[in-house]
């Protein structure tokens, strides 16, 4: 749907506005307004990053002190611009660097609308929160639409999130709706020796009837606890009674994450296409 939407491959059916611009008839105006990073770093080579920023800079009608300012400030806000890595040529890039170029390329000229796939793939953390610091800040002034397999990246970066299975959309709220939605439940793990496994899981069960094991691996056990069940602070009296009787390696609380969001509404669509 993006290559249709960016104008890389011709729509087959349905209609899309930029702008209230149809993709079907004014792709070309369309492009003026418009910034794109692809999956895959589309460079060439021997260019600098620098010139990559200028030849995109131009394509937007960029000309002069403006275009050399907006190519400065590209470089800048993506972590290029010292130590001659501007100049360098993007052949010799790391695959992080190349990737920050690809995110800059897509926001010079004041696009309205930005197509971003994957911007974050393959760098380390702190490239990566750096590069969504980028993303937020861009994304105050324009339209920024955002495929990600990272919930985290989703969950940083989007206002809202549309969730697809098979090609489908299933579900589209803000991140918060939709923990809400689908993710009613607490994740209580503890990790004992396991002949203590069985004392673990009466004590769950004392705590909430009706809770849910999803998890057992030689002594950690996990379980999903149903929110209106149980009170937190309860939770912690229960652990620390259990510790006077017998040894806890390790145990946690967790709330439900976008990726039990993810897991959860992906089965339930599989189990729906089964079915029907």
């Amino acid at each position: 749907m993006c290559q249709q939407m960016i104008g890389l491959t011709k729509p087959t059916s349905g209609s899309a506005f930029v702008q209230g611009l149809d993709i079907q008839t004014h792709m070309d105006e369309i492009y003026t307004s418009m910034g794109v990073c692809p999956q895959h770093d589309l460079l060439w080579e021997t260019l600098t990053g620098r010139e990559h920023l200028l030849f995109y800079g131009r394509l937007k009608n960029l000309k002069g002190s403006s275009l050399t300012q907006a190519v400065e400030e590209s470089l800048k806000s993506v972590n290029l611009y010292h130590g001659g890595v501007a100049d360098k040529q993007a052949g010799k890039y790391s695959g992080g660097m190349k990737r920050r170029l690809s995110v800059a390329i897509s926001l010079i000229g004041d696009p309205k609308v930005v197509y971003m796939d994957e911007p974050s793939t393959g760098l380390d953390p702190a490239s990566r929160n750096n590069l969504w610091n980028v993303v937020k800040r861009a994304k105050q002034e324009r339209a920024i639409i955002l495929t990600t397999h990272s919930m985290e990246e989703a969950e940083v970066l989007c206002d809202r999130l549309g969730i697809f299975v098979d090609g489908s959309l299933q579900c589209i709220g803000n991140p918060k709706e939709l923990k809400g939605r689908y993710g009613g439940s607490y994740v209580f793990t503890m990790t004992t020796s396991s002949n203590y496994e069985q004392e673990v899981e009466s004590l769950v069960r004392q705590l909430s009837p009706n809770a849910n094991k999803i998890y057992h691996l030689s002594g950690t056990q996990k379980f999903e606890l149903p929110k209106q069940e149980v009170r937190i602070a309860d939770v912690f009296q229960a652990v620390q009674n259990a510790k006077s009787r017998f040894t806890v390696f390790a145990w946690g609380l967790a709330d439900t994450t976008l990726e039990d969001v993810f897991i959860k509404v992906a089965r339930g669509a599989q189990a729906f296409n089964v079915l029907s």
